[in-house]
């Protein structure tokens, strides 16, 4: 039987990168207390004293009702709910140093979107596996949700996903605003493989546009890859309509499609010829999600019998050196067949 579940008031967020910072604002624009933590103390500072993270999100004003914090305990002293903002290969090492530090009941929500290397668990496995938490009381929010244009408040919907549909009514309720619209799913899986598969098929049409190639190039991908992370997705328990909502189709839309998504941004130096080490300085230093994401993936893939061309190729270009023109050509030459 599921634990009564009890209106959020207090949140604590765990992590002050880009989405971090941008949904702690969401919760503190309806009316949330936030402790938001910080890794570093000279950011929290800034925040506390400037309203602003000067990392992340320099531009924009965060709520009064957000206060920032490099102590994680702090963070987490009488929380209602914990959301986990830190990036995915990095969660279990965080998590082992905060999980006594975690108030017993509370739903734990993952933002971060990937599969672990080496164990391919998906994010709320590893919280479980780390915390011993019930599945129950483990969230995912997925959707088209790009940290800047939210910071800036426009219009966007995502889905919150969780196996208590109480739970995720109570996070529903608690990040509603006027320019931030939630909806409710008890699909973890889907939602979990949505927004991971999503990076990998972005980094695709990134090489694609980087190589020149026009809309229909880009289309094609991004549609096969829709089919490509729906296998996967069912092959593991998924619904296949996850896929075609808001943690799929329309996160994979927005991350494939704007300047802003660090994995199309990062695919498109690829695909003008820059190794990866060159694409991660001109990517202001950092690595994108997929080219870790893709390894994990595709092992995933291979384990479960689900064919993964497209992101086999991606994996294949980021780790044993195919060039971008013999990428296209392989997915553009493989048998035909029924779609």
């Amino acid at each position: 039987m599921n634990e009564p579940v009890h209106d959020v008031g207090r949140v604590a967020v765990l992590g002050a990168g880009s989405w971090g910072t941008a949904f702690a604002k969401v919760l503190g624009d309806a009316g949330r207390e936030v402790r938001l933590w910080a890794r570093r103390q000279e950011v929290a500072d800034a925040i506390n004293t400037g309203r602003r993270n000067p990392t992340y999100l320099p531009d924009v004003e965060l709520p009064r009702g957000l206060a920032a914090t490099a102590d994680a305990g702090e963070a987490l002293a009488g929380a209602d709910a914990v959301v986990l903002a830190v990036p995915s290969q990095s969660l279990r090492d965080n998590l082992a140093r905060w999980r006594d530090l975690i108030p017993d009941g509370v739903t734990l929500t993952n933002l971060a979107k990937g599969v672990e290397l080496g164990t391919l668990k998906r994010m709320t496995e590893v919280i479980a596996d780390v915390t011993g938490v019930d599945g129950d009381r483990l969230a995912v929010v997925s959707g088209p949700n790009l940290a800047a244009e939210i910071a800036q408040e426009e219009p966007t919907a995502t889905v919150i996903a969780c196996a208590d549909h109480e739970r995720a009514v109570a996070l529903q309720t608690a990040c509603a605003t006027g320019y931030f619209r939630a909806y409710t799913n008890t699909d973890v899986v889907g939602a979990e493989l949505g927004g991971a598969g999503k990076n990998v098929i972005a980094l695709a049409v990134g090489v694609a546009a980087g190589m020149g190639l026009g809309d229909n190039s880009r289309a094609s991908l991004i549609t096969r890859g829709l089919a490509e992370m729906s296998r996967l997705g069912v092959a593991l328990g998924a619904s296949p309509l996850t896929f075609a909502g808001l943690a799929g189709l329309g996160d994979l839309v927005a991350t494939c499609s704007s300047p802003l998504s660090r994995n199309r941004t990062f695919g498109e130096h690829l695909g003008q010829g820059a190794s990866l080490a060159e694409a991660e300085k001109a990517n202001h230093g950092q690595v994108a999600e997929g080219v870790k994401s893709c390894l994990s993936i595709c092992e995933l893939g291979g384990r479960h019998g689900v064919e993964l061309p497209i992101a086999d190729a991606v994996r294949r270009m980021c780790h044993e050196g195919m060039s971008a023109p013999a990428l296209a050509k392989e997915l553009i030459s493989r048998a035909p067949k029924p779609e």
